[in-house]
């Protein structure tokens, strides 16, 4: 998903390509008619080959993969992700990321969230 993401369409034959240490061809082939069964992606045919795209925004997708993280290891806390997110970095949080943090802190305090 994060290839077909990131270049916004892509057949099997360029996921494959770009896959480190990829599986078998044919593999990439059936993740992708699963994810396309599962509503993931959609297709449409260029001669002979199915170009994947994907069929919800990157950053739904994001949202929805990160309530389900949160619900499944973190029992629904999202205090504990961000604590687990911060504890566990093997850098310390830059300038510009603490200041990043604290607008998001401000904006949910300032709409009661």
């Amino acid at each position: 998903m994060d290839l077909v993401y990131k270049h916004g369409r892509a057949t099997a034959a360029e996921v494959h390509e770009q896959l480190p240490d990829p599986p078998v061809a044919a593999a990439v082939r059936t993740l992708l008619r699963i994810l396309e069964d599962k509503g993931q992606l959609r297709h449409e045919k260029e001669g002979q080959r199915h170009v994947y795209y994907p069929t919800t925004p990157r950053s739904v997708a994001q949202r929805s993969a990160v309530r389900h993280l949160i619900g499944t290891f973190f029992n629904g806390s999202r205090a504990a992700a961000v604590a687990a997110l911060l504890d566990e970095s093997d850098r310390p949080l830059s300038e510009d990321e603490r200041h990043e943090l604290n607008a998001v802190i401000r904006r949910l305090r300032a709409e009661g969230k």
